[in-house]
């Protein structure tokens, strides 16, 4: 029995359909945008693909990095209608689901000049190999 989870926005920030079947349990989710409703909607999907039995990694790249920080803007802090939850409220909240892993892009830190100790508790730095291996993975499906 096959699960569809479709992830498509504007302007190819985020742009994803992926499968889940009964065999694939791994869902990636890479989130580029500024946008915070782009980011907000790439969570509660991701959330929903957890919540089917998906294990999610999510990878925050450029802009989308912000919703991983200590000290955010309060563009991604900010509750969104129509349940006044924010991009990194629901990122916290996928966080908790089993076997869940949150990253920033190898060159997000860098780009900031920042060190890890800017980031929340629990949002680690992707290894490039790694995430390599994430993405190619028989079980992974994709969304990016």
């Amino acid at each position: 029995m096959k699960r569809l989870l479709a992830m498509t926005v504007v302007a190819g920030s985020l742009v994803a359909s992926a499968a889940l079947s009964d065999e694939s349990k791994s869902l990636v989710t890479v989130v580029t945008t500024a946008e915070p409703q782009t980011q907000l909607m790439a969570m509660v999907l991701t959330m929903q693909a957890a919540k089917q039995g998906a294990t999610p990694h999510v990878l925050l790249c450029g802009p989308a990095g912000d919703i991983a920080l200590k000290s955010a803007p309060d563009t991604v802090t900010a509750g969104q209608p129509p349940m006044d939850v924010s991009p990194q409220k629901l990122m916290m909240g996928i966080l908790k689901q089993p076997g869940a892993k949150i990253e920033v892009c190898a060159l997000y830190l860098p780009g900031k000049a920042a060190k890890a100790d800017v980031l929340l508790d629990g949002i680690g730095v992707a290894k490039p190999g790694e995430m390599a291996g994430a993405l190619l993975a028989a079980d992974a499906r994709l969304s990016f």
